[in-house]
């Protein structure tokens, strides 16, 4: 499989990486101008830019990259100077980080959800929807997204999700929005929100704190969701939402 076939399944996966190139080089060098390397987090490669000491110090500069906020760096090196290899010469490499997509599940398949993951697909997200309902929770409702036809309180509760995950409740009933809540309030997500009024959030703020639940996980629930822009369609209330996945995406 050359390289680029690689690249192309590595973002398929989702799979974070760095693409290392070759910019420009002087003198004896293991590799000269447009070689490419592919950096994983674990280190594991694909391709090369020469093996030795300088692709050593590419793959440790690659995973400082993929644990930072920056986007791409430019590493250059003289061979010998600063890493005692006999070829005597000089590289320039630039790195380009491509992260994994963030990933929203939605639980709920109705018609704010279903803008909700238009807009959120056509950003970046890749996403989930969840829905006991196969009439609403349909590829042909939801095109570009996973779509999963069971119940979204039994998938919150099965769920192992990091903390760049981000959930949307939608749900068509409001005790299956508090059960998926009270499902994943104790796990890790970079946004937990529940669809509704300021009166609903109040109730259910007011039920998880009677089941024993603390104010600091009840602080992370975002409910309303959205930002305040007096949204009112079922477009508009997607928009709103999906600027405020942005806005915590980017840590705005």
């Amino acid at each position: 499989m050359n390289l680029y076939a690689e690249i192309a399944t590595l973002v398929a996966e989702g799979r974070p990486f760095v693409l290392a190139t070759v910019i420009e080089s002087a003198g004896s060098t293991p590799q000269k101008p447009g070689s490419k390397m592919v950096v994983l987090e674990d280190g594991s490669l694909r391709g090369t830019v020469g093996g030795g000491a300088i692709e050593f110090q590419i793959i440790e500069a690659a995973r400082s990259l993929l644990a930072s906020s920056e986007q791409t760096r430019t590493l250059e090196t003289h061979l010998t100077h600063e890493l005692g290899m006999c070829c005597g010469g000089r590289m320039k490499v630039f790195l380009e980080k491509q992260e994994a997509p963030a990933r929203l599940t939605l639980f709920g398949a109705g018609h704010v959800a279903q803008e909700v993951a238009a807009l959120a697909h056509h950003v970046g997200f890749r996403v989930t929807v969840v829905d006991a309902r196969p009439e609403w929770a349909s590829r042909e409702r939801f095109p570009g997204c996973e779509v999963l036809v069971k119940d979204p309180a039994d998938h919150a509760r099965a769920l192992a999700p990091d903390a760049h995950d981000s959930f949307c409740i939608t749900t068509h009933d409001h005790p299956l929005d508090q059960a998926v809540l009270e499902a994943l309030l104790p796990k890790p997500a970079a946004y937990l929100g529940v669809i509704g009024s300021r009166r609903k959030a109040e109730r259910f703020r007011m039920r998880l704190k009677a089941a024993g639940f603390e104010e600091t996980a009840l602080a992370r629930i975002r409910s309303p969701m959205g930002l305040p822009i007096g949204a009112l369609t079922p477009r508009e209330i997607a928009v709103s939402i999906v600027a405020e996945l942005i806005q915590v995406r980017r840590g705005a």
